[in-house]
């Protein structure tokens, strides 16, 4: 009887007890994979690391890029010292003693120290305090690794002082490479195993890791540990074990794609592109963010971008919110979608906010803005403003308007709202050239 635990310790016994992703971690720049247009031959970076004079720098990007790795290589590459602190758990007191130490170690070998610093936008102006003079005197040659932009989120005298070099999502061939290479590995993968995995799911496995090798390599080795062998004692994995092994795409995202996501939605709004505007909502929503900050943003820009040429635009976003509410997810992101391209595809004008704009500069700035006397509140008036009141034009008496003033005497003639040429303004512009206005 076949028993799934013996055959996981058997495995077990092939592969050593650390992650698939730590053991395949390279450990020479010829073996890095991705990241071409840093680590390309020629580049700069490849040049530093093969002379051992690599300055300090900044490695920003996604998870599972390389970051980390890459840091690594060049410690082992390097002739000089290697520290590495996580500004998560470490403190004052550990940045003091590395830089201690490497001033020592400076000072009596001539050895350099790289500090590789993870997570570091995670490090306190007081941390970052700690280190500055070190990275400044040369006592140190820092190396950050992070996720978050570092001109965002970390110390401007520290980033001033470090080149920095932005790490991109790998490619679905790159992470095809890696995991066929884990496959094949004897030493550190699965070669003594005899796995063999079918092409498609190599191929699902590198779609829906996102971008994120390390995702990758988890998938594939969930899916190699928890197969079976057959009865020639291989282990096959199938396209079903890997949509299993990794079910869904890693969407999360950093504080700061989170932004441009965010920022590239309201421009596809703006710019009439209903595709990119429904594949940034859906984006954001799937990697986490709440439908209603979607909404929120939706109604603002259905009024600041399509307004008067297409005021339905802002009927249709807030029903949608309404049926959103009302009906939950995943229903409720249908009206969503459609409100979506709706307000994509009408007509464009901004003529609403910048008649709002106009009237808050106006608001502001007008040094007499007393009321006209034939529209104020007559109820409490005296006999003498009840007579002027009376001036008052019911424009119902008239056929719906009657030109009078309204604006305070320092505003008189004053023109905030000018429909453009487009949409529903177009009519609204001839109502207000019949009326004798703009």
């Amino acid at each position: 009887m076949y028993d799934l635990f013996d055959a996981l310790s058997e495995k077990r016994k092939i592969s050593s007890q650390k992650p698939l992703a730590e053991r395949m971690r390279p450990e020479s720049i010829r073996d890095f994979l991705g990241q071409d247009h840093i680590c390309e031959e020629n580049s700069l970076l490849r040049r530093a690391i093969f002379l051992d004079s690599v300055g300090s720098c900044i490695f920003w990007g996604p998870p599972g890029t390389g970051k980390t790795t890459l840091a690594n290589i060049i410690a082992n590459s390097t002739s000089g010292n290697f520290v590495k602190l996580n500004a998560v758990t470490s403190g004052v007191a550990d940045v003091k003693k590395a830089v201690d130490e490497a001033r020592e170690n400076l000072r009596m070998y001539g050895k350099k120290t790289y500090l590789l610093l993870d997570e570091c936008h995670r490090f306190s102006k007081t941390q970052s305090d700690s280190l500055l003079p070190a990275i400044e005197q040369g006592t140190v040659i820092f190396i950050g690794s992070t996720t978050e932009n570092p001109y965002a989120s970390m110390t401007p005298a520290i980033v001033s002082r470090c080149r920095v070099f932005e790490f991109k999502r790998l490619t679905e061939d790159v992470i095809k490479s890696a995991l066929i290479r884990a496959i094949k590995d004897e030493k550190n993968g699965y070669g003594q195993l005899g796995v063999e995995v079918e092409d498609a799911a190599i191929s699902h496995i590198a779609k829906m890791s996102g971008g994120d090798l390390r995702t990758a390599y988890n998938a594939l080795e969930l899916a190699v540990l928890s197969t079976p062998e057959d009865k020639d004692g291989k282990v096959r994995v199938t396209l079903k074990d890997a949509e299993q092994s990794i079910q869904k795409k890693a969407l999360s995202y950093d504080e700061n794609s989170y932004y441009d996501m965010l920022s590239a939605f309201c421009k596809s709004l703006r710019g009439s592109d209903s595709d990119a505007a429904l594949y940034y909502a859906h984006r954001l929503i799937s990697g986490g963010c709440g439908p209603l900050l979607i909404f929120r943003r939706l109604i603002a820009h259905s009024a600041e971008d399509v307004g008067m040429a297409d005021p339905d635009a802002l009927v249709v976003a807030t029903s949608a919110m309404t049926a959103f509410l009302n009906v939950g997810a995943p229903e409720g992101l249908i009206p969503l979608s459609e409100a979506i391209i709706y307000v994509c595809e009408a007509p464009k004008s901004n003529s609403v906010i910048i008649a709002m704009e106009k009237a808050k500069a106006a608001a502001e700035s007008a040094k007499d803005d007393t009321v006209p006397m034939h529209i104020r509140n007559a109820v409490y008036a005296s006999d003498e403003a009840k007579k002027d009141s009376a001036k008052y034009k019911y424009p119902h008496d008239y056929g719906g308007w009657v030109e009078q003033q309204y604006l305070p005497g320092s505003l008189k003639g004053s023109v905030f709202y000018e429909p453009k040429d487009v949409g529903f303004e177009r009519k609204v512009k001839e109502i207000r050239r019949e009326k004798g206005k703009n």
